[in-house]
């Protein structure tokens, strides 16, 4: 697997790799403390430069790809700033031809639309057609809505891994873990261009 890092775009959004000029358009997007409800570490207030700092750090090192998620005109939104979340390839593993996508997050206008499914289109086409022979998602096992979402995908739950996590107040997150397989593909993008087709 050879994950290139390229711009990745359909008719509702645009993943243009993270870049220092995005800073304040992601601040921005990141401000509702809602949107971090089940996330790992701290990201809004004071901790936002620190993290966004961590990211660019990733980011140049090749350990994570790191994408800033433009809204496009045809997904139906409307703001000041087309700039409205991010999402990532992690866990990156050429040798063993795998990777995950998450780091994933919307600012709450982008929730509940057109933008996952046009941004996970995007993703995952890309991995597999770098050659990914397995897609990982993970998310908190209480975020009730995300789990939703991601089997709305197409992708297949695999369990739950315990304790796997601390949460920003210092509790245990468990993990709950969700795969698309290369043989598998074809029938999720099928999905995900239905979805996005108007009806």
């Amino acid at each position: 697997m050879n994950l290139t890092r390229i711009t990745l775009a359909n008719d509702h959004v645009r993943l243009i790799s993270l870049e220092p000029v995005h800073r304040e358009a992601l601040r921005a997007a990141a401000s509702d403390p809602a949107i971090w409800r089940h996330w790992p570490r701290a990201i809004i207030g004071e901790a936002f430069d620190a993290h966004f700092n961590w990211q660019l750090e990733e980011h140049a090192a090749g350990r994570w790809q790191i994408y800033s998620v433009v809204t496009l005109g045809s997904s139906g939104m409307t703001g000041a700033d087309p700039i409205i979340g991010q999402t990532c390839f992690l866990n990156i593993r050429p040798d063993h031809s795998g990777v995950e996508v998450g780091g994933t997050w919307y600012a709450p206008q982008a929730q509940g639309g057109l933008i996952n499914p046009a941004c996970k289109l995007l993703m995952l086409g890309h991995a597999f057609a770098c050659g990914a022979e397995r897609v990982e998602l993970k998310t908190d096992a209480e975020n009730a809505r995300s789990r939703a979402a991601i089997l709305k995908l197409g992708a297949t739950f695999e369990g739950v891994f315990r304790r796997h996590m601390r949460r920003m107040d210092g509790t245990w997150r468990d993990t709950a873990w969700y795969s698309v397989l290369r043989d598998e593909w074809p029938a999720v993008q099928a999905g995900l261009r239905q979805r996005l087709t108007p009806t």
